[in-house]
């Protein structure tokens, strides 16, 4: 599993937004500045949908506050639907939507997990910190708890 002090690694994800469907790489995107990097087991599932992702949008301005350059959601889904659930919570651009949609970028991470016939592989419930491309901080939440990835957590992390 990745861990703290060390570079996030390269991998591809993607998001949907009006400029179609982008590519990036997060070894790039997160190679300078301070980045919030969120994963949700999936989109539209119910703690994702209603605290999750709706605490990292409701406190969108304190991370900026903080020096926080971009607060980015990641899912094993596809970016289509990155993009409904988007839409569907009113996120406009205060949370990039990052889509890995073969779960691969989690495998690389070490932080997939196979829930089988449930849903395949997924990403586990995790928050970190990333300043100039290396992870300050590491929150994996344990099978089924929503603690320590909160976004309350991870400001007070950040202020801390």
């Amino acid at each position: 599993m990745i861990s703290k002090d060390q570079r996030i690694p390269s991998g591809n994800l993607t998001s949907k937004g009006e400029l179609g469907i982008q590519q990036f790489d997060p070894a790039e995107l997160f190679a300078t500045g301070t980045h919030v990097l969120f994963a949700v087991p999936g989109a539209f599932t119910p703690t994702c949908s209603e605290q999750h992702l709706p605490g990292y949008v409701s406190h969108a301005q304190a991370f900026a506050d903080a020096g926080v350059a971009s607060i980015n959601c990641v899912a094993v889904n596809d970016a289509f639907v990155m993009q409904a659930w988007g839409k569907d919570l009113n996120v406009g651009d205060s949370v990039r939507l990052l889509s890995d949609g073969d779960g691969a970028y989690h495998q690389t991470l070490g932080l997939a997990k196979d829930t089988g016939s449930f849903g395949g592989i997924r990403a586990q419930r995790y928050a970190m910190i990333i300043k100039e491309g290396v992870v300050t901080d590491l929150f994996v939440e344990d099978d089924k708890q929503f603690e320590v990835s909160k976004a309350e957590h991870v400001l007070q992390a950040l202020k801390g």
